[in-house]
């Protein structure tokens, strides 16, 4: 069983992420992404009746934005 798996992310996503990495420590788009989601693993399971406040969707909004989601 390989140890390793295939996520698929926008092209646009990739490309940004990729300018947002140069000059940084990570060597790749995937390394990146890795770290990230380690660090969201980390975290914690996100609750059932977890809310967020106006505060906090205008943040997630302002970060999918620069991510190029929206």
């Amino acid at each position: 069983m390989p140890d390793k798996a295939t996520i698929k992310i926008p092209k646009i996503l990739y490309e940004s992420l990729k300018k947002q990495i140069e000059g940084t420590g990570f060597s790749s788009v995937t390394d990146f992404i890795v770290y990230v989601m380690r660090d969201i693993a980390a975290s914690g399971n996100v609750r059932e009746d977890a809310s967020f406040t106006k505060k906090e969707i205008l943040q997630i909004r302002a970060r999918l934005k620069k991510l190029g989601y929206i």
